[in-house]
């Protein structure tokens, strides 16, 4: 039974997933931890991820006593604008930058007054912010000089993982499209954004060129199959971000709405034209399958309803039940910036809460946790619109938060729709097992995914006047205030 791998590099974790190639169905699963980070400074070694892949493919095979023969092809999707540092022989530098990691503002604030925000959408398609790669070497350049002067090889996370499994420095456009520095619309690098960087560098050569999303890097390294146990022949996909791949096994098609809750908040759509936002809200990335993934990301989801969970001293579900059993008048409205923002970009950002009265109640509370989060997200929606991404589809539910039953209904409620659940339980690992596939058996990866992917099921719906009219607009005008940013 040949047996493809998909693999989720996450802020927290890596976890594997093995499918069967003729179905996508899977067999087993495995996973490690990664060490903890704090934004706003948030590192980690490479090293760390690497050896998480190693346990979690040992888990995985061990779980279901399959051969390790039976891995034909390995695709690595992980998280998003890191900037991992490689020197001449390949060795990295220093411990990477994360994409939560906001120490570059200052820098970014600098590029982006030596280029217009508009210019930057236009030539990138996105504004960037100190989670963009770009800031984050220019920090390394300014903060870290000796280092920088061994700089020859920029990487980003998944590109590591690759590079580790075959030696080669490859990236795909759905990641590169998050650096701050690539042209999704043309396919190319610009290198003069790089310049403002440092003009004397010859960045051409320490970028990892750029595949396609069936375009294979190639085998096996001979040391890394010697490691891992696999057979030399195994094919390595380009790999992808991490929302772009979960994007795939979600079976998101042009229109349609996924809101992820994660660490992370992302509501995304799939568009077959790129899209342009100059105010920044919105990033006009490249997706894993060829076209474009339009979407708005923000830096507080399911961190803030685990802070108010610590805070009112219950667990998760017991926090579903309070914020259902409020009442729909007199909620709180919050501004959930508990670790700063990035949509919008307010890195020194606090979170505020607004409508406090000596008549709030412990349900209004953890409802205005939720609705903190979920309003961010349906500010987003709004945002793809306004710039003419398709939004006329399904509602998809998706991420950690996902199974909680106050984030399915608030989102119904507060979007009006049905909302529905997709059926992918590792979304990020099993779109990178797509691409696997696809690379393997040479079949389009839109054609491997429709054959994979079942329809996301209708779960939830609206219930009747449970969203009270203005409690969005309190948000927005609490969302206003910029804490610790004014």
């Amino acid at each position: 039974m040949p047996l493809v791998v998909g693999v989720d590099s996450s802020t927290q974790s890596t976890k594997v997933v093995l499918h069967d190639l003729a179905s996508g169905a899977v067999v087993a699963a495995g996973s490690a931890p990664h060490p903890p980070i704090s934004p706003p400074v948030s590192e980690q070694d490479p090293a760390a991820w690497w050896t998480a892949f190693t346990v979690a493919l040992d888990r995985a095979i061990a779980a279901v006593a399959v051969s390790r023969r039976d891995i034909a092809a390995i695709s690595v999707a992980a998280q998003c604008h890191g900037l991992v540092a490689l020197d001449g022989d390949g060795a990295v530098i220093r411990p990477a930058k994360l994409w939560n990691d906001t120490t570059s503002s200052a820098q970014m604030r600098h590029l982006l007054a030596a280029v217009p925000a508009a210019s930057w959408v236009r030539r990138t398609g996105s504004v960037p912010t100190a989670a963009f790669t770009v800031s984050k070497l220019l920090a390394l350049k300014q903060t870290e000089p000796h280092h920088f002067a061994r700089l020859a090889t920029v990487l980003l996370p998944h590109d590591w993982l690759t590079f580790r499994l075959t030696g080669e420095r490859i990236t795909d456009r759905s990641d590169a499209s998050g650096t701050g520095y690539f042209d999704a619309s043309t396919d190319t690098y610009d290198l003069d954004l790089l310049r403002l960087v440092d003009a004397q560098t010859d960045w051409a050569p320490m970028l990892p060129r750029v595949l396609g999303p069936e375009e294979p890097t190639g085998r096996l390294s001979a040391a890394a199959a010697r490691e891992l146990g696999l057979r030399p022949d195994v094919v390595v996909g380009a790999g992808a971000g991490d929302q772009h791949a979960g994007a795939l096994a979600l079976g998101v098609h042009p229109g349609d709405l996924a809101y992820v809750f994660g660490t992370s908040g992302v509501v995304l759509t799939v568009s077959r034209e790129p899209v342009f936002d100059p105010s920044g809200i919105v990033d006009g990335v490249a997706d894993a399958a060829g076209g474009y993934l339009p979407l708005v990301s923000t830096l507080n989801a399911a961190r803030v309803t685990d802070s108010v969970a610590r805070l009112l001293a219950v667990d998760h579900d017991a926090l579903a039940a309070l914020a259902l059993a409020a009442p729909a008048e007199g909620t709180p409205a919050f501004a959930a910036y508990l670790d700063g923002e990035r949509k919008p970009n307010l890195p020194a950002a606090t979170g505020t809460i607004s409508g406090l009265t000596a008549a709030t109640s412990r349900e209004q509370l953890a409802r205005a946790a939720f609705e903190g989060v979920i309003f961010g997200l349906v500010r987003g929606r709004h945002a793809l619109a306004a710039v003419g991404a398709p939004t006329d589809g399904r509602t998809i539910i998706a991420g950690g938060g996902a199974r909680s039953a106050a984030y399915r209904q608030l989102l119904a409620d507060a979007t009006g729709s049905v909302v529905h659940l997709a059926l992918a339980d590792e979304a990020v690992a099993g779109g990178a097992a797509i691409q696997a596939a696809a690379c393997l058996t040479g079949r389009p990866i839109a054609e491997v995914r429709d054959a994979w992917v079942p329809p996301p099921t209708p779960l939830v719906e609206p219930r009747p006047g449970s969203f009270v009219s203005g409690a969005y607009e309190r948000y927005l005008a609490t969302a206003e205030w910029r804490g610790g940013d004014r």
